[in-house]
């Protein structure tokens, strides 16, 4: 710069500045031309007489100058010079800077934006100090704060979220005079604390109110009251009763669309609430009924959920649900129903009725709700007669049928015509006869596990017309040989703990299509597996032969298959051609079997090339395994 410079060393505002000074020509003194490299001089700080003193005739880098009277003449020549240009609009002056200064952040805190302060998670006791007035977003979850200084609070008046999450702060130290000068606060979370009581009054600008998991038992008119903009408000475990929450608790906040007050003391249905509703949450409390038109406005209303309370047959009238237009989900699972309600809506689709006393369901209840997908129906009371022949036919939209865990001896006559899944396991059903499914051709998923069927009492062609059934579960039944007439559509067939003693071919013919067969817990032997057997099931990958009588591996497998479970058999030895058929085999179970050390022949696993589980464990000795050289990753067996 020029033909010198002089760097003057200044701190403004925390950060160290250096200011560059052109320098004049080279200055002539005697017969010397003293050196053009500036001197360093500090804004701070005066050299002594000592610091001043130098080697003869040198003027050096770090400023110590030579003892000669002339030759201090230099610094006062090129101050002089330098102020006389400090008048100039292009020299630059103390202070500037192009980098700008560092952003006030509370200690500890992290502030990504300007308008974002993060203190989350510090084991904060105290507010943090310093908190910009340009904040807009504050995160204080997750610390150990007990109270907000009103004085602190106060001061951020641009505030749009304040997160308090999960924090100590008791209503006492929760001043409401700090939220009249909140008047942006948009979301405000304050769940997981010890708040006693809501806050008496929050800023009519609030969208979200979060106030979950704390202790409250009483809400104020202006808690959530006049707020336009507020649209969700979660209240979920606390210890609300009816007359906590006041018939204006919502007065003018008419944009609701998401309510939570679950787990509450609730005994009935809180009236007055806001006709906005989309998502009503009022599952484990203590409701026993739901007093007339306390639904009746709630027309947007979509989910509904009323699981676990105490409701009987007489707190729900045939207008309960009648109005509610736009529902499409009721839980009323886990009361003490006895009938299924009246007045269920055309456009509800999901029903769950789950865990109640029902014994009969009458099919006038369910003509309105033409447009249900899924009957929820498990752990009733329902007996031989409670579903007669036609109840469920209006039902023409009724994906799933649900009736796990009832006193059913027959399969529901006259299923709907598109159902794609009737799950019905622990029944008393005894008989499958051959029109019992017939009106049910759609069906993907048939579920009759845990049931009282025997062989001798399944007609032949009860699974005949099934062409759509992918998986048919028939375990935890009486049978003693495989089904006849099943479809060549099956993808999942299981029978496990069963007496079957035989296995056909000619009953598991056509089954091209079959990747997983359950047989575990039956009585099978090697001898009773007839030749020919997997030949009909080439696209088997999973087969489970777990807990039979098995004394060797079933010769001829698969040759898809993937997984064979052979464990808790009485095989004790596995010769060098088990698995010649089975090249894509990944996972071998033997486990709990009477194999010794040498019991499996080291040319068992060649040509397994995708083998990475073995389990031999739980056998009278540890077992040698021995895989090919090139599967070093899988030489030792599992356990």
């Amino acid at each position: 710069m020029g033909h010198g410079a002089l760097q003057l060393g200044s701190h403004v505002a925390q950060s160290s500045l250096k200011l560059i000074i052109p320098l004049p020509p080279p200055l002539v003194l005697g017969s010397q031309v003293l050196s053009q490299k500036a001197p360093h001089v500090s804004g701070h700080k005066t050299h002594s007489r000592s610091q001043l003193s130098a080697r003869p005739n040198d003027v050096g880098l770090d400023g110590n100058y030579s003892s000669r009277p002339q030759e201090l003449l230099l610094p006062l020549l090129m101050l002089r010079w330098a102020l006389a240009h400090m008048e100039d609009p292009a020299f630059p002056h103390l202070g500037d800077s192009s980098q700008p200064l560092p952003r006030a952040c509370p200690w500890r805190c992290s502030c990504p934006r300007d308008d974002t302060v993060d203190c989350a998670g510090l084991g904060l006791r105290v507010f943090p100090d310093n908190v910009t007035k340009a904040a807009r977003h504050l995160s204080l979850q997750n610390n150990q704060l007990q109270e907000l200084p009103y004085n602190e609070l106060s001061r951020l008046s641009g505030l749009r979220t304040l997160d308090l999450h999960s924090n100590l702060i008791s209503s006492e130290g929760l001043p409401d005079e700090a939220f009249e000068s909140l008047s942006q606060l948009e979301h405000f979370y304050v769940a997981h604390n010890k708040l006693s009581v809501a806050p008496q009054f929050l800023p009519p600008s609030l969208r979200v109110a979060d106030l979950a998991a704390n202790e409250v038992v009483e809400i104020f008119p202006l808690t959530f009251g006049e707020k336009p903009e507020l649209r969700s408000v979660y209240l979920h475990d606390n210890r609300l009763n009816n007359t906590g929450l006041p018939p204006n608790t919502f007065l003018g906040s008419e944009a609701i669309t998401t309510l939570s007050l679950s787990s509450n003391q609730l005994s009935y249905l809180p009236p007055s609430l806001p006709s906005s509703l989309e998502r009503l949450h009022l599952q484990n409390n203590l409701i026993s009924k739901v007093p007339r038109g306390a639904l009746s406005l709630q027309t947007r209303l979509r989910e509904l959920y009323l699981q676990h309370n105490q409701l009987t047959d007489s707190g729900l009238d045939a207008s309960t649900f009648s109005k509610l237009s736009s529902l499409e989900y009721l839980d009323l699972s886990h009361n003490q129903l006895t009938t299924v309600p009246e007045g269920l809506p055309g456009n509800l689709t999901i029903l769950h009725l789950g865990r109640n006393c029902i014994r009969q369901v009458e099919g006038v209840r369910l003509h309105r709700a033409r447009g249900l997908r899924y009957l929820l129906l498990q752990h009733n009371e329902l007996g031989a007669s409670a579903l007669p022949a036609g109840t469920l036919r209006p039902l023409r939209a009724l994906h799933t049928l649900h009736l796990y865990g009832n006193r059913l001896e027959r399969v529901p006559p006259a299923l709907p015509r598109h159902l794609k899944a009737l799950v019905m396991p622990h029944n008393r059903v005894a008989v499958l006869g051959a029109r019992d499914l017939v009106s049910a051709r759609a069906l993907a998923e048939l579920n009759l596990a845990y049931n009282r069927l025997a062989s001798a009492r399944v007609h032949p062609g009860a699974f005949r017309r099934l062409r759509a059934l992918r998986s048919l579960d028939l375990a935890g039944n009486q049978l003693s040989r495989l089904p006849e007439g099943l479809p060549p559509s099956l993808r999942s067939l299981k029978l496990q703990r069963n007496q079957l003693r035989a296995l056909e071919p000619e009953l598991l013919a056509g089954l091209n299509k079959l990747k997983e067969l359950s047989l575990a817990h039956n009585r099978l032997r090697v001898g009773d597996i007839e030749p020919g057997t997997w030949h009909e099931v080439q696209a088997l990958q999973v087969l489970d032969l777990s807990y039979n009588e098995l004394s060797f591996v079933p010769p001829d497998l698969p040759e898809a298959l993937e997984e064979l479970h052979l464990q808790a058999n009485r095989i004790s030895h596995v010769g060098p051609e088990a698995f010649l058929s089975t090249p894509h085999l990944r996972a071998l179970f033997l486990r709990a079997n009477r194999l010794h050390m040498t019991s499996i022949a080291a040319e068992a696993f060649l040509g397994l090339a995708h083998l990475r589980v073995v389990d031999t464990t739980e056998n009278p000795e540890q077992v040698l395994v021995q895989l090919p050289p090139k599967k070093r990753g899988a030489l030792s067996p599992k356990g």
